[in-house]
């Protein structure tokens, strides 16, 4: 008898939440370590633990294969290390919405449907309400800042294409693994240097182990699931959700307030969520 499988929206909301309570963890890491030794370790420890539980095989690819894996590492690397470093420049509120111009810009060109062109520029409006950009100060938005959000962003619609595509070529997480390690290599060496000794503090490998648990190995793997089953343009719309989970959580953890234009935005991300993910059809198959 075939098991039920769980449905990909599902997949994708529990990455969502997973990323929300790494994110905490790592905005408390980045001062100790700086942004490339904070990502050096997420990428790491998840690197570690992937290579440990799924053992993946090495042989039997050709050179697509690897091209597309190494694509998605270089994806994966980029992502996470100007995402890091805007923090530090800019507000992130502000960080969050530029970055998000990536996902969403990719729902736009892949769909094909009126309705989902108005479901993306109704999640945009949301996360920018959500975000309290609107109330950012422009002598806050640092332009170096501004470019590493924006090649953040670039690199997350990358990961998104890459990472449908690395699901369709290797079994189970293989690819996924695979492109953790080969992240990590990217990463380290400047990682390692920038740090400094404080990376190898036992608190600072602990707290690091829990950001790579949840802001990587968690959510990557539901979501690379999710997109072996999932359109592109249906999956960039539902990764809006993620500022409307971080207001939430900020409000029922953290006891922050939301103001009536972040509940008006919050409205917008979930209404324009819930219109696209009545089509969950599977995505092309690899040719």
């Amino acid at each position: 008898m075939r098991r039920p499988q769980v449905s990909p929206v599902v997949l994708v909301l529990l990455a969502v939440g997973s990323v929300q309570f790494g994110g905490a963890l790592a905005a408390t890491l980045i001062p100790a370590v700086g942004a490339l030794g904070s990502v050096t370790l997420r990428l790491a420890i998840a690197a570690a633990v992937m290579l440990a539980v799924l053992r993946p095989r090495v042989r039997g690819y050709d050179a697509g294969d690897w091209a597309t894996v190494a694509g998605f590492a270089v994806a994966l690397a980029s992502m996470n290390a100007a995402f890091y470093a805007s923090l530090s420049r800019l507000p992130i509120g502000a960080a969050v919405t530029i970055e998000f111009v990536g996902p969403l810009l990719l729902a736009a060109v892949l769909s094909r449907l009126a309705k989902d062109f108005v479901a993306v520029a109704v999640a945009a409006l949301g996360v920018v309400l959500v975000s309290g950009v609107i109330g950012t100060s422009t002598e806050r938005l640092d332009p170096v800042g501004v470019v590493l959000a924006l090649l953040a962003g670039a690199s997350w619609a990358a990961y998104i294409l890459l990472s449908a595509r690395t699901g369709r070529r290797f079994p189970k997480l293989d690819g996924l693994a695979l492109a953790m390690v080969i992240a990590t290599l990217i990463v380290a060496p400047v990682g390692v240097v920038t740090a400094g000794p404080r990376l190898w503090h036992v608190d600072i490998l602990l707290q690091g182990a829990a950001i790579a648990m949840l802001s990587s190995v968690i959510p990557y793997s539901l979501e690379l699931l999710a997109l072996r089953r999932m359109r592109a343009a249906v999956f960039g719309v539902l990764l809006s959700l993620e500022p409307a989970v971080a207001a939430v959580a900020g409000f029922l953890v953290l006891g922050q307030r939301l103001t009536g234009t972040q509940l008006v935005g919050l409205t917008a991300v979930v209404l324009a969520s819930a219109a696209v993910t009545r089509r969950t059809e599977p995505a092309p198959p690899e040719p």
